[in-house]
């Protein structure tokens, strides 16, 4: 490829990813980064709807979002939904709880019945790590 060449296809690739986010590099992770609850743990059974989640991370830091600093980011719960898709950031709403604060635990209230939650760490805006870093989807019933 000649060097004009590799210089326009550098020059478009960079434009593309300033103007759409999704051809952006996202942030990366170690390989051995892991997410994970450390309550409740699966098939919890919760009285009263109202508890307290407790996460945890290892081979990375937690951070408030903004902050860009390599492998740090912060959690992000994932209520009775899938995984969202990695290139764009995370949403915000009642299935996607975002903890930019840094928080490592929550108290959070569900209706009666089952719930699966997942966590998800997302970088500095909110978008999942590359490779993403997530909790096995687990399931708890409320009461």
């Amino acid at each position: 490829m000649s060097r004009v060449l590799r210089a326009f296809a550098f020059a478009t690739v960079a434009s593309m990813a300033a103007a759409y986010p999704a051809f952006a590099q996202r942030t990366p992770s170690p390989q051995d980064a892991h997410v994970y609850f450390i309550w409740p743990s699966d098939g919890t059974v919760i009285h009263g709807g109202k508890f307290w989640v407790r996460m945890g991370l290892r081979n990375m830091g937690v951070c408030p979002k903004g902050v860009k600093l390599p492998n740090v980011g912060h959690h992000h719960l994932l209520i009775d939904t899938d995984l969202p898709p990695f290139d764009e950031p995370i949403p915000s709403d009642r299935n996607h709880l975002h903890f930019g604060a840094g928080e490592t635990e929550a108290r959070i209230e569900l209706p009666p019945g089952k719930h699966t939650l997942q966590l998800l760490l997302g970088d500095y805006d909110h978008v999942p790590h590359d490779p993403p870093v997530y909790s096995k989807k687990i399931t708890v019933i409320v009461r």
